[in-house]
């Protein structure tokens, strides 16, 4: 079997549609195969525009003449060139490859809008090395899935039309096209894991088993449609254990699960659920065997990396771990209510007419400020005939003890008249037409409002 432009092709239609390709172009031999077959492709792809995108690691002495030889081909074959320099550098103790991964993917993302597609020249010979490195690496189904066809991205998606045709096959097509190509050193150095494994292992596993990059890949597929079972698996426990909606993760209902369906609707829950960092091994034990049996009173905690885990009100809760918790700062924002108010790089909050909330003759005040729990606070919520402390509406309202300090207090001169996303104190109550207060998080994710 050879690489042709017309099996590229065929691959293609196995991706989602998109009105513009943008290829990642190193300026290697595999990604010139693709940028080069993709342009002989043009006039049979009307609907779609190219792109290829170069992303300078800035780690290389030759770093300067890549990107040179790149403007150069895709100048050649008419297809525009976005480059994107970078500090791929790692910090102490990191892995530099994972360094240079993460700022490559990064910069991905820069290029993408919705409806297109970043294509990667990853073959097939890459997708048995990926599932081997998994493999030594003690990585579940998931993991030695190795790398997907397809799958989002940014805000369009990523796809591998390459993956099966094997590294030979598309030297060979380079070769015959009389295409040049960049080689970089960094290939060589054994004293990466691939590298050591590509140069060292596989030509003594490839002259035992001929057929071991074809074999892997089918292994890689098996292993692709056990995690997709998985993943159902664990979507169908999640709808039946959690019908409401509700984020959290209850306990209750997960301790009615066998430990391997357990640890399964855990990965589910924070990798697909919350998009986060799905934990280790020994970490999703200490979940179930620390924090899940504390005791009622307890408020135990568990972290990795971006993600904190808590347990409260015989829940499971994660968050972020940029997000800082406990009490802000002492601070008092003043705040014009006719004005979105920034509270901080992420948070802002926002008024809109509502037949409810704060009154509306507070608008035009100028004695208005946001404060943050010190602790000592009062509320009498509108329809109550007592005051209560802060602390017991939070208790009443199963605030968690971490995100109280975080809450937005609206005071109109020093005294109390709305707690953002839960009540507003007598005797700030609108009685007709009323003011709405709404926290927005990242500029367009409405978080909590005012009742």
């Amino acid at each position: 079997m050879s690489f042709t432009p017309a099996q590229l092709f065929a691959q293609l239609g196995q991706l989602p549609p998109a009105k513009r390709y943008w290829i990642a172009y190193s300026g290697g031999c595999d990604s010139t195969v693709l940028l080069h077959a993709l342009a002989e492709l043009r006039s049979r792809l009307p609907d779609c525009t190219l792109g290829a995108v170069h992303v300078n690691h800035n780690l290389q002495e030759q770093a300067a003449d890549w990107a040179s030889h790149c403007r150069t081909i895709c100048k050649s074959l008419v297809i525009p060139l976005r480059e994107i320099s970078v500090d791929a550098r790692a910090s102490s103790g990191s892995s530099p490859e994972a360094a240079a991964r993460a700022a490559r993917y990064a910069a991905f993302k820069q290029v993408l809008t919705a409806g297109e597609g970043l294509l990667l020249a990853q073959h097939r010979d890459d997708q048995a090395e990926t599932l081997l490195l998994q493999l030594l690496r003690g990585a579940g189904p998931r993991g030695l899935a190795a790398m997907p066809s397809h799958r989002p991205f940014g805000a369009g998606w990523l796809g591998r039309p390459l993956l099966d045709f094997s590294r030979a096959e598309l030297v060979q097509y380079a070769r015959q096209a009389g295409l040049h190509w960049i080689e970089d050193p960094s290939n060589f150095d054994t004293g990466i894991e691939r590298n050591f494994l590509r140069q060292r292992l596989w030509p003594q596993l490839q002259s035992r088993w001929p057929a071991l990059t074809a074999t892997l890949a089918r292994a890689a597929s098996h292993q692709a449609e056990a995690a997709r079972l998985l993943q159902q698996l664990a979507a169908e426990d999640w709808q039946r254990l959690q019908p409401d909606g509700n984020q959290n993760l209850s306990i209750a209902a997960l301790s009615t699960l066998s430990p391997e369906r357990q640890r399964n609707l855990l990965r589910y829950w924070i990798g697909t659920i919350h998009g986060l960092a799905v934990p280790d091994q020994q970490r999703l034990k200490r979940i179930l065997s620390e924090v899940v049996p504390a005791r009622v009173d307890a408020n135990p905690v568990l972290g990795w990396p971006g993600v904190v885990l808590r347990r409260y009100d015989g829940q499971l809760w994660l968050s972020d771990d940029s997000v800082p918790a406990g009490t802000r700062s002492e601070s008092v924002l003043a705040w014009d209510l006719r004005q979105p108010l920034e509270m901080d790089a992420v948070r802002r909050l926002v008024v809109s007419p509502a037949r409810r909330g704060l009154a509306s003759r507070w608008r035009d005040q100028a004695n208005i400020t946001i404060r943050f729990r010190q602790g000592g606070e009062i509320c009498r919520p509108a329809g109550r005939a007592h005051h209560h402390p802060l602390k017991k509406l939070f208790q009443e309202w199963r605030v968690p003890p971490w995100q109280r300090g975080q809450v937005p207090l609206i005071y109109v001169d020093d005294d109390l008249a709305a707690v953002v996303g839960y009540c507003v104190c007598e005797p700030f109550q609108a009685e007709g037409e009323g003011l709405q207060v709404k926290e927005i998080r990242d500029q367009d994710t409405l978080m909590i409002e005012t009742p």
